[in-house]
């Protein structure tokens, strides 16, 4: 029986909400238990207990993919998890505790023993969950309709989702536009080593504020290719490591090395890039901050901004 089929029989979905999550997977592709939980009409973890009766194997938890060792992640080459869709969260010995999106796929698992060297234990894991810790521990980039769906359940989100209501009055109470990026700064210092605005003028990048980093004199063009180009190009946000190339060697010069994992995300006013902000955790550490938040936070100064735009019209008038 089929994953849409046997959440019909648990009386978990209808079936107009099955067919309307095969449309969407139609138009967007990704797992039919990803579209489900996109439209609203199960949660991430409904979906999660359900796979695991499914399947009749164990699931793996938020708090299991937040600790997983260094150790565990070398284990396995970047290529073999995206290859076979998969997460090492745990050692025994010659035994790999390893999550799969299909973990009856018996030939697959026979390859992994036989690519790792380890004996495989199949759990179970949802899509969302998979490419969130992909990204974590390997740097394998989410598409961004990935992101935010996925944060809400990180254990490290609780605390920051509390905290939205009042950085919401904040960017609504602003009269000044240094007050957007103070705010904008600050709550993204409380959850990553360090943070930074650059204003976007013409065609020149420059530092704007920032703290743990010093952008003061900072400035480039968006001609040369660099990290800053990319996202200003695609409009689109960067997450990954901060190579080594000559468009990045200003930027390299005052975080005093390459950051393994590092996140830049445009700052749009309407469909204009008006700055862009940039996050990180050191040049050795992951990025283990809730994406999806500071993605919320950029996209209230975002509206900040516009807010600002409005107000001095409406003076002019």
């Amino acid at each position: 029986m089929k994953v849409g089929e046997a959440l019909i029989k648990e009386g978990l979905i209808t079936r107009e909400q099955l067919e309307n999550a095969l449309q969407r997977q139609v138009q967007f592709g990704g797992r039919i238990g990803t579209n489900l939980v996109e439209l609203k009409f199960l949660s991430e973890n409904e979906l999660t207990k359900f796979l695991g009766r499914y399947f009749k194997v164990p699931t793996i938890s938020p708090e299991m993919i937040a600790s997983i060792e260094d150790e565990v992640v070398k284990s396995v080459d970047p290529q073999v998890v995206q290859r076979y869709k998969m997460l090492p969260f745990k050692k025994d010995r010659k035994r790999l505790h390893a999550a799969l999106l299909n973990p009856n796929d018996i030939k697959a698992i026979d390859e992994l023993r036989f690519v790792t060297g380890y004996d495989i234990i199949p759990y179970v894991i949802t899509e969302l969950r998979l490419l969130y810790a992909l990204e974590k521990y390997y740097g394998l980039k989410r598409a961004l309709r990935y992101v935010s769906v996925v944060d809400r359940h990180a254990p490290e989100a609780k605390v920051e989702e509390e905290s939205i209501d009042k950085i919401k009055a904040a960017f609504a109470g602003v009269s000044q536009t240094e007050e957007i990026a103070g705010i904008l700064i600050q709550a993204a210092y409380k959850i990553a080593e360090r943070v930074a605005v650059f204003i976007i003028k013409e065609k020149n990048i420059t530092g704007w504020k920032a703290r743990g980093m010093n952008v003061e004199g900072f400035s480039v063009t968006d001609e040369e290719h660099s990290i800053f180009s990319d996202v200003l190009r695609r409009k689109s946000y960067y997450r990954g490591p901060v190579l080594n190339i000559n468009g990045n060697e200003p930027l390299i010069k005052i975080l005093s090395g390459t950051p393994r994992d590092a996140l830049l995300m445009p700052v749009a006013i309407r469909d204009k890039i008006a700055a862009l902000f940039y996050v990180d955790n050191g040049n050795q550490s992951v990025l283990d901050a809730n994406v999806g938040y500071l993605s919320k936070l950029v996209g209230m100064a975002g509206v900040a901004f516009e807010m600002m735009i409005l107000r001095k019209k409406i003076m002019e008038m």
